[in-house]
């Protein structure tokens, strides 16, 4: 069990690593800025947990944009684990899933595990979002859900 969550959150990794470059392709290829949401997440997190980020001025914002980035990368991680959980109990209960349903899923719990909190703080409300917007962060999302689950399969015992 605990090396299924191990390689769960390799997977995961691994999918954050493609969400990143889908994202970062969109951004040269349209040319269009990153996103602050991330680190206003980080900072409104921290703000109602109480908890300072050291520093002033560029110092504090450069510190919120790298943890920004670095929550996304832990929720990667963190959903890759869990997928893998999941699917290896459903495995040894003899279900079998087919491949894109896990995919979308895998998807689906990360981009809402980006997004809800981003509505729940007052940052941004996807209900709001233009459809480029859906498709800028689905996109990303749906590689995601389907590098993590290769990922878990092809790490899997056989």
């Amino acid at each position: 069990m605990a090396l299924g969550f191990l390689r769960g959150a390799a997977a995961g990794a691994a999918g954050t690593t493609a969400l990143d470059a889908a994202t970062y392709l969109d951004m040269a290829v349209r040319g269009r800025g990153s996103s602050s949401a991330p680190q206003e997440l980080v900072k409104a997190v921290a703000d109602r947990a109480g908890i300072g980020i050291p520093g002033h001025g560029d110092e504090k914002e450069n510190r919120l944009a790298g943890l920004g980035p670095l929550s996304g990368t832990g929720v990667g991680v963190v959903v890759g684990a869990a997928a893998a959980t999941v699917l290896g109990a459903l495995r040894k209960r003899g279900v079998r899933l087919p491949a894109p349903v896990p995919v979308v899923l895998i998807g689906a719990a990360a981009m809402a595990l980006s997004d809800v909190p981003l509505k729940l703080f007052g940052i941004s409300d996807p209900a709001d979002w233009e459809g480029k917007d859906w498709v800028a962060d689905a996109i990303p999302h749906l590689l995601y859900g389907l590098v993590t689950y290769a990922t878990i399969r092809a790490t899997e015992d056989r």
